[in-house]
């Protein structure tokens, strides 16, 4: 009987269920869980929605919706969902304690052939995977929203990752058709470092008045072939989110290239968080 390749997601949010539509596209068995029935089944149902879309749009028939479907089931018991899986993706909020927590069960109840992955942005791999147990088949698997459509996984080698768990990360990213990048355990990584470098030195720029956020923008998108220039994208991830990730890299890094600017702490004490608020540096209409 032929092998089918499980993977195992522990978080129903956006991002576990993006991994989980991911995973279902390329022909994995997939099993998604979270803290109880009711929100594995939301995303699950989340992930019904994004593919009827893709069905209007002419890029999947019926039947590939219904098969990718099937290969998704929804779980509440993290001990089920882990059971024989070939990978293991926490997809929990980026908060160390329960991250931590969270890779030393799946290190107790995986297979010891599975490889543990964390989907952080931020957090360093090598204090995730301290003391779980098995801190040589821990790696980053740091994947971008919409994970569907974004061909970029970032691939990150903790302290204590063996050369054969890496080489399993690689070969994973490739079955999900990602394009990896592998990147060694440091404050940011590789791209958040640099995605919020940039992002900060805009914001100074528009606090400086040199010229119009929409100008900034434009000048990344046209000028450099950006999808989407700084500011706009911090709107969308949340200045709250980008002002926490600049003030851990200006501590682990001690760089004052990533002290905030003023404009972006005053904009998060008026509440102006971009997108989800409804007002950043552009007005939205409130979700």
């Amino acid at each position: 009987m032929t092998h089918t390749f499980t993977v195992a997601v522990l978080g129903a949010g956006t991002m576990g269920r993006g991994i989980a539509q991911n995973a279902a596209a390329s022909g994995c068995a997939v099993r998604l869980c979270d803290t109880t029935l009711e929100r594995a089944n939301a995303g699950r149902d989340a992930i019904d929605t994004a593919l009827a879309r893709l069905v209007e749009k002419g890029k999947l028939t019926g039947r590939d919706v219904d098969v990718q479907l099937e290969r998704i089931e929804a779980v509440a018991e993290r001990a089920r969902a882990v059971a024989g899986a070939d990978v293991v993706v926490e997809a929990a909020p980026e908060d160390l304690a329960l991250k931590r927590t969270l890779l030393a069960a799946m290190a107790r109840e995986a297979p010891t052939h599975a490889l543990l992955g964390s989907n952080t942005s931020s957090l360093s791999i090598t204090r995730l995977a301290e003391g779980c147990g098995a801190e040589e088949r821990v790696i980053g698997l740091h994947f971008f929203n919409p994970v569907p459509v974004m061909a970029l996984l970032e691939v990150v080698r903790g302290g204590k990752t063996s050369d054969a768990t890496l080489a399993a990360a690689l070969d994973f990213a490739r079955r999900l058709g990602k394009e990896p990048i592998v990147v060694k355990d440091s404050p940011g990584f590789a791209t958040s470092r640099l995605g919020v470098l940039l992002g900060l030195e805009a914001m100074r720029m528009l606090q400086e008045g040199v010229a119009s956020a929409a100008d900034i923008d434009k000048a990344m998108e046209l000028g450099y072939r950006h999808p989407m220039g700084p500011l706009k994208l911090t709107d969308l991830v949340g200045l709250d989110v980008r002002l926490a990730i600049a003030e851990h890299l200006q501590r682990e890094l001690k760089s004052a290239a990533f002290e905030p600017p003023k404009l972006l702490r005053d904009m998060v004490a008026a509440g102006k968080l971009g997108k989800k608020s409804g007002q950043g540096f552009y007005s939205y209409d409130r979700p």
